[in-house]
């Protein structure tokens, strides 16, 4: 069974939007998936619920994470997908803890950047893989990254974090997707928006792949990127 935790100290980074995309990129391909909305917030709930008979399984955490990951992993689970608080609580530190890979969001801007070293540090203090996938990301230019973006992968790359190669370009499509009763399988006419989360949802395997066959939590800073 794989864990997949959002986190990110900043609010408004795409968590919650974050995995339900890919939540639901999965559950249509119809891979055994679960949800876990452990922020208070509950923006992962709501959208789940509005799925209605489109719903995936969904679980909230009562005691431990852990509690909820065996039962999970006893009901032939293939996919978790979790979605935390924009902070660093205990929470938010057993979440990471319980991942295979930790996936951090963050918009292009020295904020978002800055509330990253604080969540990729909760994740090499636990040993967990982690990767920044850029989100909300101005659009390319004659397929080049816009200035922000490039300026963003470059401050990441000195700070030595693993950089997801694509971004999710801010699109009224992903926040349409998400309100309408599919809950985020269709972006009618934007191919580009369907395009960038089928390339991030192959990444995400591969590395989530690396991980499992290297045996070592620690080897992700040489993968996850």
């Amino acid at each position: 069974m794989n864990v997949l935790v959002f986190a990110s100290r900043k609010g408004g980074s795409g968590k919650s939007t974050l995995a339900a995309l890919l939540a639901a990129h999965v559950h249509q391909a119809g891979r055994p998936c679960l949800l876990i909305d452990d922020d208070p917030q509950g923006s992962l709930t709501l959208w789940n619920e509005l799925r209605d008979d489109a719903a995936i399984a969904a679980k909230a955490v009562k005691r431990h994470m852990s509690d909820v990951l065996k039962k999970a992993r006893k009901r032939g689970v293939d996919w978790v997908f979790i979605d935390t608080p924009p902070n660093t609580s205990a929470c938010v530190v057993e979440a990471i803890e319980a991942a295979t890979l930790a996936i951090v969001p963050c918009r292009p801007g020295l904020f978002d950047i800055d509330a990253v070293q604080e969540t990729t540090a909760l994740a090499r203090a636990v040993r967990t893989p982690y990767a920044v996938v850029l989100n909300g990301a101005p659009p390319k230019r004659g397929g080049q990254d816009a200035p922000a973006v490039a300026a963003a992968r470059q401050c990441l790359a000195d700070l030595g974090v693993p950089v997801w190669g694509g971004q999710l370009t801010h699109r009224a499509s992903f926040s349409l997707s998400l309100a309408k009763s599919d809950g985020g399988e269709r972006f009618d006419a934007d191919d580009g928006a369907a395009s960038e989360i089928s390339r991030l949802w192959s990444a995400v395997e591969k590395s989530v792949a690396a991980i499992n066959s290297s045996g070592a939590k620690a080897a992700i800073h040489r993968f996850a990127a």
